[in-house]
């Protein structure tokens, strides 16, 4: 089972000895309008055929606008094996909500 995180609980990860890598499932518009700094782009519709790029040991956080896509794709990853995945609850939106910077 995958576990969501808050803005605050990934920026401190983020900002920790060992970050998680950071998956933004967005459309590629979304993305270019701006994402967290670091965060690698992998729509949503090409996770499967990316999913060899990922080791299934390594922490991941997802994100997406709203959490819902990202939510999606936590569980499809945990489906397949892979136990340290996360969920940005509240997603980008909630991101910059608290105040949080995108990087474009």
């Amino acid at each position: 089972m995958f576990q969501t995180l808050d803005p605050t609980q990934l920026k401190a990860l983020l900002e920790g000895d060992d970050p998680p890598r950071v998956i933004d499932v967005r459309t590629a518009a979304e993305f270019a309008r701006g994402a967290i700094a670091g965060s690698q782009h992998v729509e949503l519709s090409t996770l499967p055929a990316s999913i060899d790029a990922f080791d299934p040991g390594a922490s991941l956080v997802l994100v997406c606008q709203s959490g819902a896509r990202s939510s999606q794709a936590c569980a499809w990853l945990d489906q397949r094996g892979f136990q340290r995945v996360s969920n940005l609850g509240g997603g980008l939106a909630g991101w910059t909500r608290t105040g949080l910077p995108l990087t474009s």
